[in-house]
């Protein structure tokens, strides 16, 4: 696979800002020729490095303005436990994150809900789905830095 030089990171630094721009704007402001940037933005999307081109969504805007880290740690790490959680997880459209960790903590998720009691409702749906030893959560109370952006480069 070939490296990514200069141009491929600040194409990509530059989708990431505005993954709306078209070719003929993102050309210029990489300093490539039109073919020469669509040439290159095509071999970034055939090796895997963009993933897809999404709208950034206002969650206050949409009724999901709560963001919640849950904290779990489980007693079981059986291969049967594992496919269970993770279609419990997959199949619960608040959960936008889940990271299995080292250390104290087993796996933390990141959920968007309205408020408490959709967080309440969120956590019942969790636990009828998947037997867990220990859940805790921190609500959000002010996004410092919240971003998608990758240090490119």
């Amino acid at each position: 696979m070939k490296e990514m030089d200069a141009f491929d990171h600040h194409i990509l630094g530059e989708l990431q800002k505005d993954g709306t721009l078209s070719i003929e704007s993102l050309s210029e402001r990489v300093h490539l020729s039109r073919n020469a940037c669509w040439r290159r933005l095509k071999a970034l999307e055939e090796r895997g490095a963009i993933k897809g081109r999404v709208a950034l969504i206002d969650p206050e805007q949409v009724g999901c303005g709560l963001a919640v880290f849950i904290f779990i740690r489980t007693a079981n790490h059986d291969p049967q436990w594992l496919e269970t959680f993770r279609q419990a997880v997959i199949s619960l459209p608040e959960i936008t994150g889940v990271h299995r960790t080292s250390g104290e903590l087993d796996y933390v998720l990141k959920a968007r809900v309205a408020d408490v009691k959709s967080y309440d409702r969120l956590y019942q749906r969790l636990i009828a789905k998947v037997p867990l030893s220990d859940v805790n959560a921190s609500f959000v109370m002010e996004d410092i830095k919240d971003t998608t952006a990758l240090p490119i480069g």
